[in-house]
Parts: C-alpha cells; structure tokens; sequence
C-alpha cells in the first residue's frame, strides 16, 4: 500500500525531473524516463521526494526499504510519550514502614518528572470499607505533597481505588 503523497516510478508525471542518485549526489536534471531506466538498471525505484520543486526533486532508493523506515520511526513516535505514568499499588491495610517504602518509590519517579497512579486494592470484604483506602490514599498524598499534586481526585476502578499524581 502506497501513500498517496508519494510518487514511484511510473506515476511521476513531470517530463523533467531533478535526479538524486543512490548514494546522495546530484545526477542532474533528465527526462522522468531516462530517471526510471536510471533507477531500473540498478535494480531500485525512483521515488518523487520533493513534487513542488521546479523541476520536481526525485530519489533513486529502494522504496521499500524506504517506507519500512518511516513506518518504524512513526511507531517509535507514538510509543514514546512525553511522559511515562508508573504505578505503585498498595493495600488497604499497608503497614506504616511499608507505605514509607512505597513513598520513597514515589517521590523518586515524580523527581524524575513522571506521573505516578497511586492504587489501593482491597482484598475480600474491604471492598465495602472504600473510606480504608481514601484514608490510605489521603496519607500518601499528605507524604508527598511538597513535590507533587494530584491529579482530579480517587476513583475506584473495580476492585482498586487510584489516584493519579503529577510533579508541582
């Protein structure tokens, strides 16, 4: 599958193009078919790379391999987000020097400059107690309050209550 802003080989429309070779020097301005014989003869494409450019600017390249990078640099794009969010969870009944240890865990990600998602879960019946784990929840927020502020406030999500803190 093509994109439709790219043209290749025998879709390039201009009588005369501008030729880039293979590896990057200039082969100077040639009919659009001495440019494909060009391309064919060396067993690659000619790819339209600037069509505004008078004459328009076309690659000799494989366009496969072509599109195959630029494919795998717009998914590295999007899989690499601004920031990460980390998730530190925690139960209901967290002892106090374990939530000190989870705080400490905390504060070093949100230093970093990530959001953490702080989770309370609740195990068997202390789903009925939701006000265990905004207690919980409220501890960690007072902990960490001088380097981070949540973000809207908890929300229980099935069996888990969350919150989710950003750096001040």
């Amino acid at each position: 599958m093509r994109e439709p802003s790219v043209r290749v080989n025998e879709l390039i429309r201009a009588p005369e193009v501008r030729v880039i070779d293979a590896d990057g020097h200039q082969a100077g301005i040639m009919t659009a078919r001495e440019a494909l014989a060009l391309a064919q003869s060396r067993g690659l494409d000619l790819v339209e790379v600037a069509s505004s450019a008078q004459p328009p600017v076309c690659r000799v390249m494989d366009f496969d391999k072509y599109r195959y990078t630029q494919k795998k640099k717009s998914h590295t794009k999007k899989s690499s987000g601004g920031s990460s969010i980390k998730e530190v969870k925690m139960g209901a009944r967290t002892e106090k020097h374990d939530l000190e240890f989870k705080v400490r865990h905390i504060r070093r990600f949100v230093e970093d400059g990530q959001r953490v998602k702080v989770s309370v879960f609740f195990r068997g019946r202390e789903i009925t107690h939701p006000e265990m784990g905004q207690k919980m929840l409220e501890q960690v927020m007072g902990l960490v309050q001088d380097i981070a502020q949540p973000e809207g406030t908890a929300r229980m999500e099935g069996r888990n209550m969350s919150v989710l803190l950003t750096p001040r």
